[in-house]
């Protein structure tokens, strides 16, 4: 199979990251640029710090969008390091995009963010009956993220102008064909190989290093026999989960929000309409203009002559694609979510009615009214569980900041316990042993915070016993923690570490034994080719995507060596994996199966549009002078 995306999985993550952008952060950003401010630097896009506070939230972000659009996710997904830098890596292009629109003027029209906010059924119900938007609400459904419509509107006109810059790269790019089926060619090309293993695993079986070899290695390697610092903590952590223990809205709290929003929570009404398009571009002569009125008006005639016509008619002759093959049957749509004459139409029409002409940017329509749904108000007992849980996490954020105040004080001012904190606030004390200054590979929560780890492992805390300042850890998350006892790193006695160093010494000299071997017998088939070796598999078939068991490495070795005189031999060198020499025998010629397809040659179309991306996106972090001052996580990978 022609599998792009696993071969070209950095290409094709980089052009879904680029080209379909994430939907914009609703947190509130100002506040996030001026804590930046105070908080560590994780990353500098155009002089422009990014904190990590600000991570922390893009983190959370991700993670409560997953949560809702994938249910059965695993959460030790969400506190694995390479999920955490794949939010902040997302945040960074997100700047690089905003640094993009600023310095290259892609300005955004008030008609154009218009149009967009129109097509977001989030404000779908902020519409009034006259079309135009309900401030108070609007500004309503934005204050809970820290937003300010000017704001909110900001970040709309950037992620616009970054869509339709990159949209317009994707437009452009375009590959020849016959340059397309010489690479589709390669990367169907097959080659049939026979292969001898040099397995350490199998040399090691003949080596048996001495005492006196393994004490060399030891006394050679001692960073290699290190025992690592290791101490017992205990911490407490107050986060937005627990101030809400800690709240209990009032039924009088809960009623005066059910009759205050009852009827945004409900929706208002909606119409469901069909309707006949006839196209006519903006830039269409006043000829083609009369045109397409007349033969909508001649539509109209038809359709009002016999209205049980009206989703035959739309179905031959409308030009709205997507609508005309379901008779014109646009379904149900609030007030806000089509163009205001539109819409006008249709929420001034009674069931069964026809409109006049009704001229749109698109052209002219012809709407049927086909049914109105009234909003259905919810009961107070269906709605009380929701808003409870809605007001309770708003009344806990509001309340944290205070909480968040005594936390601080108390862990720093009576520095030397954590009980008296954990009293007050009702905190239970955790506590955990071996950890180490780097976050362990299966930890969790405060454990898997380096900023937190950092201040643990601190002087003051080291030396002094005292608790760690209130590190934040996360959005609406402090922890504070003190060293119950230490052992500090120490070198292992060698009588304790022999074993250790027997194995990794036999271990070494397996790999440069076996590399040996397949070197020595690879010279002896380079002068004698005939010396076949009798542990010679048997005949193999690779190609790029199909590796037929064998290492990525080995496959690549043998599809770039030269055909010019079969069959060779040659050599590859796995590290770990040992060493193996491949006779190339032939490479097998099937014109059908190797001929490039329409299809094969859209998929080279969007790997090229990849490439371009990418090579695009480097460009713009160097120009804005991109840094990220936390390490890549290492990608985890198998034995060759």
């Amino acid at each position: 199979m022609f599998d792009f995306i696993r071969t070209h999985t950095k290409a094709i993550q980089l052009l879904m990251l680029v080209f379909v952008l994430p939907g914009f952060f609703l947190f509130g950003i100002e506040g996030f640029m001026s804590m930046s401010e105070k908080s560590e630097t994780v990353a500098v896009v155009a002089g422009k710090k990014i904190g990590q506070i600000e991570w922390d939230a893009a983190v959370k972000e991700d993670v409560d969008r997953i949560r809702q659009n994938a249910r059965g996710a695993d959460p030790k997904m969400f506190d694995s390091p390479e999920f955490k830098y794949a939010a902040l890596e997302r945040l960074v292009n997100r700047r690089v995009l905003e640094a993009a629109v600023q310095k290259f003027h892609l300005d955004v029209s008030d008609q154009n963010l218009a149009a967009t906010l129109l097509q977001d059924p989030s404000f779908a119900a902020l519409r009034k009956p006259d079309g135009t938007l309900d401030q108070a609400k609007y500004k309503e459904l934005l204050s809970p993220q820290g937003l300010t419509p000017q704001a909110f509107e900001a970040r709309m006109r950037v992620d616009i102008s970054a869509q339709q810059a990159l949209q317009a790269l994707a437009k452009s790019g375009m590959v020849p064909a016959a340059l397309a089926d010489v690479a589709l060619s390669a990367y169907f090309e097959k080659r049939e190989i026979q292969v001898v293993k040099f397995l350490p695993q199998e040399v090691a079986k003949k080596i048996t290093p001495t005492d006196a070899e393994i004490e060399t290695f030891y006394k050679a390697n001692l960073p290699l026999f290190q025992a690592t610092e290791k101490a017992s903590v205990e911490y407490v952590v107050l986060d937005l989960d627990h101030i809400k223990k800690t709240i209990t809205p009032s039924e009088a709290e809960i009623k005066s929000y059910y009759e205050q929003n009852n009827d945004r929570l409900s929706g208002g009404e909606e119409r469901k309409v069909r309707h006949i398009l006839i196209e006519v571009p903006q830039t269409a002569s006043t000829d083609d203009r009369e045109k397409a009125k007349k033969r909508a008006e001649d539509l109209l005639a038809q359709v009002r002559k016999s209205p049980a016509s009206f989703a035959d008619i739309a179905k031959k002759n409308s030009q709205d694609t997507a609508s005309a093959s379901n008779g014109g049957d646009l379904g149900f749509f609030p007030r806000g979510a089509m163009v205001k004459s539109f819409e006008d139409a249709a929420f001034s029409m009674q069931p069964k009615q026809i409109s006049d002409l009704v001229e749109t940017d698109f052209g002219y329509h012809i709407i049927q009214l086909t049914e109105i749904k009234a909003p259905k108000k919810s009961s107070f007992a269906e709605m009380k569980p929701g808003i409870e849980a809605d007001l309770q996490k708003q009344m806990a954020q509001k309340k944290f900041a205070e909480v968040a105040e005594v936390f601080t004080n108390m862990v720093y001012e009576q520095s030397d316990t954590l009980k008296p904190v954990a009293d007050k606030l009702k905190l239970e004390i955790q506590s955990a042993q071996n950890v180490m200054r780097q976050p362990l590979p299966n930890a969790r929560g405060a454990l898997a915070s380096p900023k937190f780890l950092g201040a643990l492992f601190s002087v003051d805390s080291l030396d002094k016993k005292r608790n760690t300042e209130a590190v934040q850890i996360g959005v609406d998350q402090l922890v504070a923690g003190r060293i119950v006892s230490y052992t500090p790193a120490q070198t292992i006695p060698y009588q304790e570490a022999k074993e250790k160093a027997k194995a990794l010494l036999t271990e070494r000299l397996s790999i440069s034994t076996a590399r040996a071997e397949g070197l020595a017998k690879l010279a002896q088939l380079t002068v004698d080719p005939a010396a076949t070796p009798t542990q010679l598999s048997a005949p193999i078939i690779v190609s790029r995507d199909a590796l037929a068991e064998q290492s990525p490495k080995l496959v690549d070795t043998v599809l770039r060596a030269s055909t010019a005189k079969l069959p060779l031999w040659l050599g590859v060198d796995l590290g770990e994996g040992g060493y193996r020499v491949v006779l190339l025998k032939k490479v097998i010629d099937d014109k059908v199966e190797h001929s490039p397809t329409v299809q094969n040659r859209d998929q080279y179309l969007q790997i090229w549009l990849a490439a371009e991306a990418a090579s695009y996106y480097e460009y713009l972090k160097e120009k804005f002078k991109v840094q990220i001052k936390v390490n890549k996580p290492e990608p985890k990978t198998r034995a060759g």
